[in-house]
């Protein structure tokens, strides 16, 4: 399904990025993995780069030094990588704060705005930022989460409309809650919110890989290049 085309994924050492780059692998894709931390893959199709997402001299640096030297082109971004810190706004440390809109926002920032210059001239170009429900449910305790994770929306809608005369498309993948150790790293009681954020949804189930690995596959299929600033969310949330 993805032979021959080179994809990048931030946060791609655990989690969802880490299924993400299994998915792609198994499709046949040349995988680019981004994360602080090394990556458990071995495979013959996948490169993996170190590099700190808070840091926007490290990112541009990782894409002007070894990713356009190494890759002449990149088909499929997947900006994933995020921290989250759920704590109420009185109390959540500055540097809690400061790492989430780094990472969240400011990272997603650099590295479309780098993927892009080497999507420039090829034909298509996908950007698919991994967004949250939170952005729209807005829970109490996730103030500049959601409030990242709004703006990455915001920045996918904005950079369509800057994109497209290079055939590159980016749209907002939001998921809801999925077994993760983001999520398992919640104290008990935000747990709970969690559950109970769910209990309220249309469709009142936790997501699996393969609600986003539909999602995901149908934004960055050959067959979309007419849909772009679109927001999905999984769940049934609006």
């Amino acid at each position: 399904m993805y032979t021959n085309k080179v994809v990048l994924i931030t946060g791609s050492s655990r989690g969802v990025g880490l299924e993400l780059a299994r998915h792609f692998l198994e499709s046949g894709a040349v995988v680019i993995g981004i994360s602080r931390n090394d990556s458990e893959i071995s495979h013959s199709n996948y490169h993996h780069y170190s590099v700190d997402l808070s840091d926007p001299e490290a990112i541009v640096n990782a894409f002007q030094r070894k990713i356009s030297k190494n890759f002449k082109r990149i088909d499929i971004v997947l900006n994933n990588a995020a921290v989250m810190t759920s704590q109420y706004s009185m109390i959540i440390p500055l540097k809690n704060v400061v790492e989430m809109v780094n990472v969240n926002l400011l990272g997603v920032f650099f590295v479309s705005r780098e993927a892009a210059k080497l999507m420039r001239g090829q034909s298509p170009g996908r950007i698919i930022n991994i967004g949250s429900m939170a952005s729209v449910l807005q829970p109490a305790g996730d103030a500049i989460y959601a409030a990242t994770k709004a703006g990455i929306q915001t920045l996918a809608n904005t950079m369509a409309k800057e994109f497209s005369s290079m055939n590159v498309t980016c749209n907002t993948l939001a998921i809801s809650a999925i077994e993760t150790d983001m999520l398992n790293s919640h104290t008990e009681s935000a747990k709970l919110k969690i559950r109970e954020i769910i209990g309220s949804l249309p469709i009142p189930r936790m997501a699996t890989m393969a609600d986003i690995t539909n999602a995901v596959d149908f934004f960055a299929s050959d067959k979309s290049s007419y849909i772009t600033a679109q927001i999905i969310y999984l769940g049934g949330v609006n």
